[in-house]
């Protein structure tokens, strides 16, 4: 206590000599007698030298206060200058004396404020990872520089190092005066990296019954360098969940007694690390007795048949955790009840009972009252509507509480495609003195709307589009000035506008509107399309040699979702009408020989069946998306009297007459972590009613290449098959044509009429960020086209693999380039001829 007096007494003292040769002496009309200590009344406090604190606050930290008593020399002023310095804002703090009246005394704190930062660069490390490193720190202008900040950014630096295997890595900075006048300074923060920390060898001890190998494969992060594809990098918080994971494997194969003793990481080279591990497996278990306490809304025998645990079994404890709560494969006890309105519902598992290597379990029970839901209500949509919101979900008002209700109502918002499928969530709020539970969304809206600019290959020559589909539209606000902004929108409808030139040979322009929910009651979908082309050989209007094909269409369409068999169903009905007009030239010729001269009208209903059960639009990770077609035109010939044997062939096609039947089918499957499948099959066919008429040329397949979709020229269908160029898998017909040089094969590939392709991908998300999805993806496929039905031979396929790469930008939609390497040569080509690797650029579209 004596020593801190004399301390304090001394930096007094200090301090006022310090203030005695900077203060102006003859303002002081009384001198100061250090030798006998003396009590004035502060009469006045200035503070000074500071630009960026509050003067009120210095003064309130410093704890001398206007009309305060103190001693001169005496603790006062000392404990004034140290709580100031403790603020490690100042690189000097004085107290000056201004002026001294009888027992009044007026003074000035002087401070020097530290330098603030001005910029900061990162040197020793490449630019890409200093660009991302800049992105993780905390530091930014203006901030004061000061220990702490240097012990932050350090540590932040570390923190990112350790993610990334280097442990070793060391941070050292270095301040350089920027502006004197504004008290600033440069910061250089030099890294040296080091060498990234990599693992040796893991080794176990005491794992007397299950191997080695099989304990290091449930090291998911955590693994040997020598392991074939496996990253190897030390990162303690890795290696702490890995123990975990390797307690949860032993718990799963019945050793519930299992504990980790001791591990030690150890370096072994001078950037390897080895980790010993030392386990105490204990005994292994198995259930004996279940038993069931507390249940009356079903018996034991009804909900051991849902456990499906039986005497004898090892005592796997996670097994037991997810059939009582939250299975991910299949129902659950608690998903039983939760589905049934129980949602104070509660249950525990107790061992009552442990003899040897046995367990008796008595599984207890609490049903509670069932609960009503009260209200429901979303947060987060700042552009959607709140109906276009509440209409996807499956909890409504009075109904009872469903857990599996919930789990659907997120699956609805997650590939409605308005929100982020990451930031969904939920809050569920109970009120058990009412028995009423309400139920809160959260939401985050993600951009949707497109602007198309794609291009690809397309009669002959190079496509270009253009198109606006704006997917959150709203009719409703058309006439309200201030819902555009741009455009009005929240209420889910779909509007798109498209063009397609390659300048005098191709233009095509189509417009689109979907109102999913027509009427407001029910999600009965409405769409509508009209679309117009215009191809011709090039030669402008009005000149003798120009072929023109011009092709005019439009559909409307209803959708309904279906109850039965499950409500993934979906059918769509609709009704298109194309009218086309092939002009031949003055020379009796067309660039487009497959389609008849003059007018032919196709008219026809088609009917699909969907069921789409994915999980997401952008990526989806698990579940599927099957659809069953079937479009027809009527059977004119069977009623219009008319003699196709004698028909003209501009009469015959007068009226198209074919059915025609499709079939696709993707599936997605996790395999590990966010790694996906993705297998899909697809089918086609087209058929005639009457022979006499034969096949119509319209409508057909062309197979290979990328499959410009969109693209409408008579009706066909592109369908992809990478590895192949353009078209290159479609039938060949060899047309007899006479010349000045006598009779010559003509080969001319024409659609097919039936045609099946299969897909295979592996898919692995780089980013699932909604402003950019990323993910590459390697390919295996395989498909044929055929002229007629008799030729199909569903295993006689062109194959081909290869690998490609996707980036989904809202305001572009998906943007792909692949990669295929073809196997088989095309008919009508030879290995000269073929090429068997094709690039593939997707700019607004996907396979």
């Amino acid at each position: 206590m004596k020593f801190k007096k004399i301390v304090v007494f001394i930096f007094s003292i200090l301090a006022f000599f310090n203030a005695a040769d900077a203060q102006d002496t003859s303002a002081v009309s009384t001198p100061l007698d250090y030798s006998f200590p003396k009590t004035y009344e502060l009469s006045g406090v200035m503070i000074s030298g500071t630009e960026f604190y509050d003067k009120t606050v210095l003064q309130s930290l410093s704890g001398l206060m206007v009309g305060q008593k103190i001693k001169i020399p005496g603790e006062e002023i000392g404990n004034a200058i140290t709580a100031l310095w403790k603020q490690k804002l100042f690189d000097d703090v004085k107290i000056k004396i201004l002026d001294i009246t009888g027992d009044k005394l007026s003074i000035e704190i002087v401070v020097r404020e530290k330098p603030r930062l001005s910029t900061f660069a990162i040197k020793g490390i490449r630019k890409g990872r200093a660009t991302t490193l800049r992105d993780e720190l905390t530091l930014k202008a203006g901030n004061i520089i000061t220990e702490n900040l240097f012990v932050t950014t350090e540590a932040q630096i570390k923190k990112f190092y350790n993610e990334k295997g280097y442990t070793d890595a060391k941070v050292t900075f270095e301040t350089i005066e920027d502006d004197p006048k504004k008290n600033t300074s440069k910061l250089r923060i030099k890294i040296d990296e080091g060498s990234k920390i990599k693992i040796e060898n893991i080794v176990f001890h005491g794992n007397n019954s299950v191997p080695s190998g099989k304990l290091k494969r449930t090291f998911k992060k955590t693994k040997e360098s020598r392991r074939f594809l496996a990253k190897s990098k030390f990162i303690e918080s890795d290696f702490e969940d890995d123990k975990q994971k390797l307690i949860a494997k032993y718990l799963s194969l019945g050793y519930r007694d299992i504990e980790i003793i001791k591990d030690s990481v150890y370096k072994s080279k001078s950037n390897r690390v080895s980790i010993d591990i030392t386990v105490n497996e204990g005994q292994k278990y198995f259930f004996r007795n279940l038993s069931f306490v507390g249940n009356t809304k079903y018996t034991s025998a009804q909900l051991l048949d849902i456990l499906k645990i039986n005497r004898g079994d090892v005592y796997n404890q996670s097994l037991l955790d997810s059939r009582l709560n939250m299975s991910q494969t299949e129902l659950d006890i608690s998903t039983l009840y939760m589905d049934d309105g129980y949602l104070f519902f509660r249950i525990e598992p107790v061992e009552v009972l442990v003899e040897n290597d046995s367990i008796d379990l008595e599984i207890r029970m609490y049903e509670g009252p069932q609960a009503k839901i009260n209200k429901v209500s979303v947060k987060g949509n700042t552009k959607t509507s709140d109906h276009v919101v509440l209409r996807e979900l499956r909890t409504k008002p009075g109904q009872l509480f469903s857990r599996s209700d919930i789990t659907r109502s997120m699956r609805e918002l997650a590939t409605v495609g308005y929100f982020n499928p990451e930031a969904l969530n939920i809050n569920t709020v109970p009120h058990p003195e009412s028995g009423t539970v309400d139920i809160e969304y959260i939401v985050e809206e993600r951009p949707n709307d497109q602007i198309e600019l794609s291009a690809g290959w397309g009669v002959n020559s190079v496509v270009g589009t253009l198109g606006l589909t704006l997917n959150n539209f709203s009719t409703r606000k058309m006439f309200n000035p201030r819902a555009w902004t741009p455009v009005p929108s929240g209420d889910g409808q779909r509007l798109s506008l498209r063009a397609q030139s390659n300048g005098t040979f191709y233009q095509a322009y189509s417009a689109s509107f979907t109102e999913p929910w027509f009427g407001g009651k029910k999600p009965n979908a409405l769409s509508v399309s009209v679309y117009h082309s215009v191809q011709t050989n090039g030669y402008a209007k009005n000149e003798p040699l120009r072929s023109v094909l011009y092709t005019t269409g439009g559909s409307v369409g209803i959708g309904k979702r279906l109850r039965w068999p499950d409500d993934y169903f979906v059918i769509q009905y609709s009704l298109n009408l194309q009218r086309y007009n092939n002009v031949y030239n003055s020379l009796g010729q067309s660039n487009i020989p497959s389609v008849p001269q003059g007018i032919s009208n196709s008219f026809s209903l088609k009917i699909a069946l969907s069921r789409n059960s994915t999980n997401q639009a952008i990526y989806p990770s698990k579940g599927s998306s099957i659809t069953f077609s079937v479009q027809a035109t009527p059977p004119y010939s069977m009623f219009n009297g008319v003699d196709y044997t004698t028909i003209a062939e501009t009469e015959r096609y007068r009226w198209l007459e074919f059915h025609k039947w499709k079939f696709d089918a993707s599936f997605f499957t996790p395999v590990i972590g966010k790694l996906v499948i993705m297998s899909r099959a697809n089918f086609g066919y087209i058929g005639n009613y009457n022979p006499l008429v034969g096949m119509t040329p319209f409508e057909r397949f062309w197979v290979g290449g990328s499959g410009l979709m969109g693209f409408n020229l008579d009706g066909r269908e592109l369908i992809a098959l990478r590895g192949y160029q353009d078209y290159t898998l479609t039938p060949i017909v060899h047309q007899r044509v006479v010349t000045n040089l006598g009779v010559i094969d003509n080969p001319v590939r024409e659609g097919g009429t039936i045609y099946n392709r299969y897909t295979f991908e592996l898919r692995y998300p780089i980013s699932t960020n909604p402003q950019a999805t990323i993910f590459p993806l390697l390919f295996a496929e395989a498909g044929g086209a055929w002229l007629q039905f008799k030729d199909f031979n569903p295993f006689q396929l062109y194959r081909s693999v290869g690998a490609g790469v996707r980036i989904f930008l809202p305001m572009f939609g998906m943007i792909g380039l692949d990669y295929g390497y073809g196997f088989d040569v095309p008919a009508n080509s030879t290995d000269g001829q073929f090429n068997k690797g094709n690039f593939h650029f997707l700019l607004g579209q996907q396979f």
